[in-house]
């Protein structure tokens, strides 16, 4: 299919997406550095398996689709900027010397990365379900359905660390590793009630 049959703006989110999945497996290379939670090292070592495959994925797709994979445009600067940036801040946490505050940056750093990359899966959803149809759609909503559940755990499971690595910084019980794993959580409201059980 050629790129002209997507609107620009799906070009955008697909282009934007797939480098910030590249950025992203700069993002788990760099907090694996910073691990120090053997349980977390294990969780963080999936993830980073995963985002590499979802830049397979989202290649694919765009190639499939008629796009240039390497087209730049400011949007998608904007996107390699933030992705160096938490890279950057991991670094600056590891140079301060002090391995579990850097592992918290890490964590922090993920939880970032993690809420975007699960929004553009959204919005790639929602692409596949009410703005495309045909081949472009199936091809949107493959891809959709192949990624989402592990964006889900990602995203929720990675607040849920990086609660509990805080709580335990500041003196509080931790459980780690945190609820969200234990319940394999991969819904908002599945967060909600893991965070309610251990009031």
């Amino acid at each position: 299919m050629p790129q002209t049959d997507l609107t620009p703006q799906i070009a955008e989110l697909l282009l934007q997406s797939l480098e910030h999945e590249k950025g992203g497996t700069q993002v788990y290379t760099t907090a694996l550095e910073c691990a120090q939670n053997d349980d977390l090292r294990e969780e963080w070592e999936g993830y980073l398996e995963q985002t590499e495959r979802h830049v397979e994925v989202l290649s694919a797709v765009c190639g499939s689709l008629g796009l240039d994979i390497n087209q730049d445009s400011p949007g998608r600067q904007v996107v390699r900027h933030l992705g160096q940036s938490l890279v950057q801040a991991m670094r600056m946490a590891q140079k301060a010397g002090d391995p579990a505050a850097a592992e918290l940056v890490a964590c922090e750093c993920v939880v970032l990365a993690e809420t975007k990359d699960h929004l553009d899966w959204q919005l790639i959803g929602q692409c596949a379900q009410k703005a495309l149809k045909g081949k472009a759609a199936q091809l949107l909503k493959d891809a959709y359905d192949e990624v989402e559940d592990q964006e889900d755990e990602h995203v929720y499971h990675s607040k849920g660390w990086c609660r509990e690595l805080w709580l335990q910084s500041l003196g509080m019980p931790a459980v780690l590793p945190p609820p969200e794993e234990e319940r394999h959580v991969k819904t908002a409201m599945g967060q909600a009630r893991a965070e309610q059980t251990r009031r």
